[in-house]
This record gives structure tokens, sequence and C-alpha cells, in this order.
């Protein structure tokens, strides 16, 4: 998920908290198939939902600071 689909989102009326699950599961999901080769079994991390929410207020930050 990009910055674009996150403040599309938000603008859309959903919550930092449930734009921070959708963003958490999508990212865990794209590690999840990187570790399952073999050779990158050990690559990556899982993020929490208070990492996640983290980037996801950022984003928001940064646009209604452009603003």
């Amino acid at each position: 998920m990009n910055e674009k689909e996150i403040l599309e989102k938000w603008r859309k009326g959903l919550s930092k908290e449930q734009i921070a699950k959708m963003y958490r599961r999508e990212y865990n999901q794209d590690i999840r198939i990187i570790r399952a080769e073999v050779r990158n079994r050990h690559s990556g991390r899982f993020i929490t939902n208070y990492e996640a929410l983290r980037v996801v207020e950022q984003v928001i930050y940064k646009f209604l600071k452009g603003k």
C-alpha cells in the first residue's frame, strides 16, 4: 500500500487505526511471500499494529502539513 492509497482511504472516512490494520496485513503478507523461498527464509521483519499506525500517521501528517 503506497501513500496515495493510504490518503485515498483516509479521505473516504476510514480511521487511522483501520488503515493501519490493512497496511499491516498487506505488508506482512508480502514478507511471508518473500520468506517462502528457502534462500530468503530469514529476510524481512513482521510489523505490529503500532508500527503500522506510525507509518499511516506520518503519511497523513505529511499531507496535512503540505496543505
